[in-house]
């Protein structure tokens, strides 16, 4: 059974009413505070139901997988109902890993509850018969990155716990300064509540108090090009900069998304249906949605154009003259970025 991180508090109301957990509950993704959220919440189920023994396994590249074996054969001297919490924190489990995990699925042994704990897989590691098996046997809660857009009506939902609320200025505030940190993000609502009492909060109020914790993902300026979002592609990059992100990488993620959208312009362009040729050049989730705007904004030579500009900070970055350039290879990659979301070379 696959859940959404927000459906997971129904589905354990709805269990415990019945009198029975799931056997097995595997939570997976890269957001840590909802994914300890979801592990907490799934102890408390537990605890509440007799589970009161509680086992953790580390499973790191040397781990000895007859241990999980052993810990779901073995008898308790202290409850009926134990926990065995298996953190698999590279998502790899290997040929006997994942055949242990296979094994156990197929036959949870009974009074004990399994919480597994694995980052977000990729497509071919989510498709293995373990995580298959380990679905099917329970419920495979899915932790998915709470994107900038969604960031205001997430931070409003939190604050509403508090009974609290804030206008959209003030949400949009909080968002650009804890993105990508949705741990700071709780640990300053959790501030505010403090700082005030329940009811609307200004926007001087959320300025005073929240700090600059965002933390800048290097792929965010994938969707910001690709939405024409020129603003927040010049914060992402000097946010990047500050952390001091690699100028090579930077400039090599933007370049390969030119690449493919010049790729994709091409093809489109021969007659290929965009559906296709996003399959081809492995185009999902959100890129495939922002893809064909930005196809539109964006002609074969503007992309060529942009592309060039990008070798020649590349030769920037290698102490190399790139005539007609700013000197500040950082200012060249704005520039692009800012032709990007424009349309313009």
């Amino acid at each position: 059974m696959l859940l959404k991180a927000d459906g997971l508090a129904g589905h354990l109301k709805t269990r415990q009413k019945a009198g029975a957990l799931a056997p097995v509950y595997v939570v997976a993704g890269d957001e840590p505070l909802l994914a300890i959220e979801a592990a907490d919440a799934i102890r408390a189920a537990a605890r509440a139901m007799g589970f009161a023994e509680r086992e953790l396994l580390h499973a790191d590249a040397r781990f000895d997988w007859s241990r999980l074996t052993q810990a779901a054969t073995g008898l308790s001297l202290f409850a009926e109902k134990r926990i065995v919490e298996l953190r698999l924190p590279g998502g790899k489990p290997g040929k006997a890993g994942g055949e242990a995990l296979r094994a156990f699925a197929e036959s949870p042994p009974p009074d004990l509850l399994a919480l597994i704990a694995l980052p977000r897989l990729d497509r071919e590691t989510r498709g293995s018969r373990w995580a298959a098996a380990l679905e099917h046997a329970g419920v495979w809660v899915d932790i998915v990155r709470i994107e900038r857009q969604a960031l205001p009506e997430w931070i409003g939902a939190r604050l509403a716990r508090n009974r609290q609320q804030a206008a959209r200025e003030a949400l949009e505030f909080i968002a650009d300064r804890v993105e990508g940190n949705l741990l700071a993000a709780h640990q300053e609502i959790g501030k505010l509540a403090l700082l005030h009492p329940p009811g609307e909060l200004s926007l001087e109020q959320v300025a005073d108090a929240v700090l600059n914790v965002a933390r800048y993902d290097i792929y965010a300026l994938v969707p910001a090009l690709l939405a024409g979002d020129g603003p927040r592609a010049l914060r992402l990059l000097d946010g990047l900069r500050v952390e001091g992100e690699p100028l090579p990488l930077v400039l090599w993620v933007v370049s390969e998304e030119l690449r493919t959208l010049l790729r994709a312009q091409e093809a489109v362009a021969a007659g290929r249906p965009f559906g296709t040729v996003a399959r081809e050049l492995r185009i999902w989730g959100p890129r495939e949605k922002l893809m064909p705007k930005a196809l539109r904004r964006l002609p074969a030579a503007t992309l060529a154009a942009l592309l060039a500009r990008c070798a020649d900070v590349d030769r920037l970055v290698k102490g190399l003259a790139a005539p007609e350039r700013d000197n500040d290879p950082w200012l060249e990659l704005g520039d692009i970025a800012l032709a990007c979301a424009a349309g313009s070379q």
